[in-house]
């Protein structure tokens, strides 16, 4: 397989929507294998096609829990509830994190590469990373969403405590 370049924020294929994928051939199993192979060489726990500048409703994610690496294929929330707080980051805007507003569970669907759908209740952080990644999906980024000001300093001061 092959890494792909990771487009970085600015380039306007991050703020289009990508479009549903009809038909799953080997190539959309060897570009969900690269883009896979892309985020854990970047480090990352997630990533989203358009992220490789393809407009295409694709998403690998893996947070490191039992559902050990997600491909999903037209990925899409069904269910939303709770709500959390907590820092973010994306491989597309290197070097910024912010705070973030998420549902603190999630259900949603995909299809597998054998065609399958797939429902899973997410918490915690597989939650925050499915919302995430679908929002590429939709052109939109983290930073869209980020708390400002003070609620952005409060969170700043829970999770990292007083600058000294």
């Amino acid at each position: 397989m092959a890494l792909r370049n990771v487009r970085i924020d600015g380039d306007p294929v991050l703020r289009k929507k990508a479009r549903k994928v009809e038909v799953i051939d080997d190539k959309i199993k060897d570009l969900l294998e690269d883009m896979a192979e892309t985020m854990y060489d970047s480090e990352g726990v997630g990533l989203a096609c358009p992220q490789i500048g393809i407009l295409k409703r694709l998403v690998t994610i893996d947070v490191g829990d039992e559902h050990g690496l997600l491909k999903m294929v037209n990925p899409e929330i069904l269910e939303i509830s709770g709500e959390q707080v907590g820092p973010e980051g994306c491989l597309s805007i290197p070097d910024v994190r912010g705070f973030v507003r998420r549902p603190e569970k999630v259900k949603f669907k995909y299809t597998d590469i054998d065609g399958n759908e797939q429902i899973i209740d997410a918490t915690g952080l597989l939650a925050v990373c499915i919302c995430h990644e679908i929002d590429h999906l939709n052109g939109i980024l983290f930073t869209d969403l980020a708390l400002e000001g003070e609620e952005a300093e409060m969170y700043e001061k829970l999770y990292y405590g007083e600058e000294e």
